[in-house]
């Protein structure tokens, strides 16, 4: 690829720069103004940056705009394209753009789920412009970056709560580093950096699997001779077809100013993943989804199926997003940095006792947002972090935070020191303060803390918008109990103290894939919730989360409740979607193509029998007897699937609905995908009706 990052990065991007050279001057230092401090952008100003927009954008090649937003639902961002064209006149139409257009737009708020905040009669919402988030041109439609809410101002998206959750650790964290001299900070600024992983399959391949197609993993699936036992995938050479696949990506994130840094082969086959550099929380989240969507569509034109599922295949390892989350002031202070003495940061302890608290007080709610129905079947499957939260420290952080709990005080900590290999043409290595523990899903990595659980499709707005708010809350109470103190650094100290106690048990550093740890864990009353449902039910009508959305004025009860009624939904519906899926391969694919086996096995048989009645047959009939065992086995299952699916929608409310989902329906599909994938390893290779693991892992 002959691209050279710095001339094309931005290049489809309204940003900094082309405002500048675009934008009469005084309207450039207002919208840096908005951009900067916020405040209200009159009619009048967005006249002007809507003209030169559309300009701009029309020399890009758009022909239409849309604002784009992402509802509260389970698949990406949401897009209506208007096209520029203005009423014709004399037979001549007019490109037109107008500042109403760029600020706001009208979308049907009663089509999107709203958790009954909205009824079908009720169609009116409002898209509004978010002026922090870059506008570009992508597929020749000009893209605004929007939130979305319903007529009566509730919020229907996830950007929303994410900008309220911004502002409000903003504040609190000014005022809490305030506390230590720190007086020219402005704001506190959430950054993100969430690393995406990805499957990649043959598209031919992936559309003879119904499975793939409906609900983005495989239902069924026997495991191929080689998985990831070798474990000579991860960080592999990249095959020609992808590493043209990912310059491809690169390119298109590159010139939309989405810092594409890192690519590599992940641990499973066929799995990779694509990392940026940090931005802003909510720039970060719309870069994610552009990053997805760029993913799933470049991989059409190559010839390529990209798998944002969780858990594509059974067996291999799954899909994650790693959401690595810092917090900096204006002024360049990162909160999570240690410094070169971090036992004698004041500040920084302070500000980890504040996450302890946080973390532990909101573990089951940050269980809840950072998953979905497909994350369920990775977290604690020893390929992704346990299903119990948990935070780890590292040797030096860890070491000094079991200094305060025991004794009060540190005095002493780990230094890193090098590593020196003893070859003289080998550099010298410098030891990072703390290792790095993959098993745990909240972790200290030197400057930030990476939340590991993170599902690939989701959004990553969920989660930052907990992270953010947790620590707005916990910040503010420290403030409340230190302002004013008589002799500060001594109440510091002993408010640090005080929270790491009270908070130890949600520390651990050691191996979280292990069974001792679920042990442990259960003894320190850490809640092990291994399903996304009882999450749900447990955590967003908990009288902590609402206090916490409420205080801070990020999301209100009856935005809470939607939220919850809409995620118990989303996962009853997939669940019949893929439970659905089950039957109609089951009864039209699988059960069709063994009888058609059953029935070759049974003429080769007579056959033989027939030509020369004294052969040994017993392999012929043992085979046979094996085959039509497991294809009565599948039938009944089938049968009973069918069944128990008809009295899923006889549950009662949302949350008995989705527990009879999980409880009832996923048994029986594991049911009928038992004998089927057992009968894969027995049929003829060429009665198989679908493209196997192997051939959807490794023939790419």
């Amino acid at each position: 690829m002959s691209v050279n990052v710095a001339e094309v990065f931005g290049a489809d991007v309204f940003n900094e720069a082309v405002m500048k050279e675009r934008l009469p001057e005084e309207t450039y230092r207002q919208m840096m103004k908005l951009m900067d401090e916020g405040g209200e952008i009159t009619l009048a100003l967005a006249d002007v940056v809507a003209k030169s927009m559309k300009d701009w954008a029309i020399e890009k090649g758009a022909t239409h705009y849309t604002h784009i937003f992402q509802p509260y639902i389970v698949s990406g961002a949401a897009e209506k394209h208007d096209s520029f064209a203005d009423v014709p006149e004399k037979g001549r139409i007019e490109n037109s753009f107008s500042g109403k257009n760029l600020l706001m737009g009208e979308p049907d708020a009663s089509s999107f789920p709203s958790g009954g905040l909205r009824a079908t009669c009720s169609a009116r919402g409002y898209t509004a412009w978010d002026i922090t988030s870059p506008v570009y041109v992508r597929d020749r439609i000009l893209y605004i970056p929007t939130v979305f809410l319903s007529y009566t101002g509730e919020s229907l998206d996830t950007k929303t709560p994410l900008l309220k959750s911004i502002e409000a650790v903003s504040k609190a964290g000014v005022r809490f580093v305030k506390m230590f001299g720190n007086t020219e900070a402005k704001k506190i600024i959430a950054a993100v950096g969430p690393e995406q992983e990805y499957f990649i399959v043959d598209r031919d391949k992936y559309l003879k699997r119904p499975d793939l197609i409906y609900t983005g993993r495989t239902l069924f699936g026997a495991p191929a001779p080689k998985g990831q036992e070798m474990e000579d995938h991860y960080f592999g050479s990249l095959r020609e077809t992808i590493s043209n696949y990912m310059d491809d990506c690169n390119e298109q994130l590159w010139r939309l100013g989405i810092t594409a840094k890192t690519q590599h082969n992940e641990v499973a086959p066929a799995q990779h993943e694509i990392a940026p550099i940090f931005a802003k929380s909510n720039i970060a989240m719309d870069a994610n989804m552009v990053v997805m969507d760029v993913l799933k569509k470049t991989a059409t034109k190559h010839g390529l199926q990209c798998l944002l599922h969780e858990k594509p295949y059974a067996g291999v390892n799954g899909s994650g997003k790693h959401n690595n989350w810092s917090l900096s002031t204006d002024n360049g202070v990162n909160l999570f940095k240690p410094g070169e003495e971090p036992y004698k940061n004041k500040q920084f302890l302070l500000v980890i006792a504040c996450l302890m608290e946080a973390v532990k007080k909101h573990s089951l709610l940050l269980r809840a947002v950072a998953s979905n129905t497909g994350n369920d079947h990775r977290l604690g499957a020893n390929e992704a972090p346990p299903a119990i939260i948990s935070i780890y420290m590292g040797d030096q952080l860890g070491d000094i935070v079991n200094q305060i709990i025991e004794t009060g005080k540190a005095d002493h900590c780990a230094h890193s020191g090098k590593i020196d290999l003893g070859v003289k043409t080998l550099p010298v290595i410098e030891k990072d303060p703390t290792d790095r523990n993959r098993t745990s899903p909240f972790a200290f990595t030197g400057n930030r803390f990476e939340f590991r659980m993170v599902a690939s499709s989701a959004s990553i707005g969920d989660s930052n918008t907990v992270l953010n708010t947790m620590m707005a809350e916990s910040f503010t109470k420290a403030c409340e109990a230190l302002e004013g103190a008589e002799d500060f650094d001594a109440a510091v100290d002993e408010y640090i103290t005080k929270v790491m106690r009270e908070n130890k048990d949600i520390v651990f550093n050691g191996n979280g894939y292990s069974d001792e740890w679920v042990e442990e864990a259960e003894r320190r009353g850490l809640p092990n919730c291994k399903s996304v449902v009882d999450a749900i039910d447990a955590s967003f009508s908990d009288p902590k989360t609402i206090e916490l959305f409420t205080k801070f004025g990020v999301m209100t009860e009856a935005e809470l409740e939607a939220r919850k009624e809409i995620k118990l939904e989303e996962y009853s519906s997939l669940i019949n979607i893929e439970a659905k899926t089950m039957i109609d391969m089951a009864g039209k694919e699988y059960i069709p193509s063994v009888m058609e086996y059953t029935t070759e096995l049974a003429n080769s048989l007579n056959k033989v029998t027939s030509a020369c009645p004294e052969a040994d047959v017993t392999p012929q009939k043992e085979l046979l007897i094996e085959v039509s065992s497991l294809l009565s086995e599948t039938n009944k299952a089938l049968t009973s699937l069918k069944a128990l699916l008809k009295d899923a929608d006889k549950q009662g409310d949302t949350a008995a609905t989705a527990k009879y989902y999980r409880n009832t329906i996923m048994p029986a599909m594991e049911a009928l995908r038992s004998p089927v994938d057992e009968l894969e390893e027995i049929v003829d290779t060429k009665y198989w009706p679908v493209p196997t693991y192997g051939e959807l892992m490794f023939e790419v």
